[in-house]
């Protein structure tokens, strides 16, 4: 089996489809190998067959799952050290304050859940050092809106755990970026079209464009961090 030997290495939590999948993929296209992290496991299998086994291996489950997250990282790190982490999973629920039920509140604590998991897990792979990690969160973690109050509340719970790791961090070489993106075009929202329209969704930005801009701040030669990426659309 080919290895990721002399590249660097990145976990892509979500890597089967929108934002994740053009993250791995732009990460690929760079020379870096990356370990994708998603529950859909026939995307999973083609994205297998579509990229070399020393670009791209894919794990399949659940990212709030405790042990799938340790058994992963355990193998990742026998391929090698790990640079980059970008948290990117995670599920919406729209709906009016009034219709929130346990299972939406569940549905979406797994994204922050699997975002301290990971961060926990492969920090310690890391031994603390030379890693940066990238949450991706929304726009959501910025403010409040109508109809997103579980998903709102999830998000600055997310927004809170990065700028936590911030301060924890601070001065060392593992470097927290917190991304907040507007609106992408993706099937994010394919249970959620009578609250954002196919018309709504088409006018998002693209996840490749997107992508693009995240990267481009992300991962670079400069002696620097951009510790923030805040992208909204353009309103047309």
């Amino acid at each position: 089996m080919s290895t990721a030997a002399g590249k660097k290495i990145a976990i892509v939590t979500g890597s089967a489809l929108g934002l994740g999948y053009e993250l791995a993929r732009q990460l690929i296209g760079k020379g870096w190998f990356v370990a994708g992290i998603d529950f859909n496991t026939a995307r999973q299998e083609e994205l297998s067959r579509t990229f070399g086994a020393d670009e791209y291996r894919a794990f399949v489950g659940d990212i709030s799952d405790e042990a799938f997250v340790k058994d992963s990282v355990t193998a990742i790190k026998e391929i090698g050290h790990i640079d980059l982490l970008i948290n990117n999973a995670g599920q919406p629920s729209f709906k009016k304050p009034v219709d929130y039920e346990a299972a939406d509140v569940d549905k979406c604590l797994k994204g922050l859940k699997g975002m301290i998991l990971w961060s926990v897990e492969t920090l310690k792979a890391d031994g603390e050092q030379d890693l940066k990690i990238a949450n991706v969160m929304s726009t959501a973690a910025t403010r409040g809106n109508a109809n997103e109050s579980v998903y709102c509340a999830t998000k600055w719970g997310e927004k809170g755990y990065t700028t936590s790791l911030k301060a924890a961090y601070k001065g060392t070489s593992v470097k927290v970026v917190g991304v907040y993106p507007g609106g992408i075009d993706t099937d994010f929202y394919h249970d959620s079209h009578d609250y954002v329209s196919l018309d709504k969704q088409h006018s998002f930005m693209s996840a490749a464009e997107l992508a693009e801009v995240v990267l481009f701040n992300l991962v670079n030669d400069a002696n620097l961090t951009v510790s923030d990426i805040l992208i909204e659309r353009n309103y047309r």
